[in-house]
């Protein structure tokens, strides 16, 4: 019988590590000639809130959250694995980055995603994201969609 376990954690998890090196092949092939753009954007040095989720003892998901300004965090970093897609994972591991930012205090949750990864646009909107207009670095880039979502604290 399968089991899914979330963990937090931080950046230095080895596992959280291997799954942003799938998610940032997947980017890659999605966001072709912008990708290098993105990328600076999305460095998992110092990130002090991650959760990884597992399958019995395989890691098959990973977000993360990091302060956006005094109010927000920013959920960052979202990926499961293509082998466990389909199955709910992203929006428990959403659901845990969400509770472990009101913990912290923070009274929002913002995020940057992009037209080609229609699967995280409809798990945003499932998750009652709402479209906002583009922040920060994303002002004015045309594949991205930045979305809100008031924490209930």
């Amino acid at each position: 019988m399968s089991k899914l376990t979330l963990i937090r954690t931080n950046s230095d998890n080895p596992d959280f590590r291997e799954l942003v090196i799938l998610l940032d092949k997947d980017l890659a092939i999605r966001d072709g000639d912008e990708h290098a753009f993105y990328a600076q954007f999305n460095k998992v040095d110092a990130i002090k809130e991650v959760v990884v989720a597992f399958e019995n003892e395989t890691p098959v998901a990973c977000g993360a959250i990091k302060p956006f300004s005094g109010t927000a965090a920013e959920v960052k970093r979202m990926f499961v694995h293509p082998d466990y897609r389909k199955q709910g994972i992203a929006a428990k591991v959403l659901s845990e980055l969400e509770n472990w930012a009101a913990e912290l205090g923070f009274s929002q949750a913002v995020l940057e995603t992009g037209k080609k990864q229609p699967e995280a646009i409809a798990l945003y909107q499932k998750s009652n994201y709402k479209v906002t207009p583009n922040y920060g670095q994303y002002i004015g880039v045309d594949n991205s969609i930045c979305m809100s979502k008031s924490l209930n604290v």
